[in-house]
């Protein structure tokens, strides 16, 4: 089946936290902010949050998603904490990194 429209598999949830990690990790004195800490906080909060998998018209964001954001507030919030304390009692970065 064919149609003029292609379509796209997006996890959601990834954007959730995209968008809510950076307010939450800035109330965090002391991390450290390499890239490789940041990458590895990021993969263990996508790692420990439900993907939410949407099929959408590539390009096209849904508004009616947003409602969805509030519903994971905590548990990212939670989450991101946690990934913190985490990546920070056993960094894997080099000293060059920082």
């Amino acid at each position: 089946m064919s149609t003029s429209t292609e379509l796209g598999l997006k996890n959601y949830m990834e954007d959730i936290v995209l968008n809510k990690m950076p307010a939450i990790l800035s109330n965090m004195k002391g991390i450290c902010e390499c890239e490789r800490c940041h990458m590895d906080r990021l993969a263990y909060v996508l790692n420990n949050t439900p993907p939410k998998y949407i099929v959408t018209p590539n390009g096209k964001l849904y508004a009616k998603l947003s409602a969805l954001e509030g519903q994971f507030d905590v548990d990212i919030a939670r989450i991101v904490t946690e990934a913190a304390v985490r990546v920070d009692e056993c960094p894997r970065h080099d000293e060059e990194d920082m």
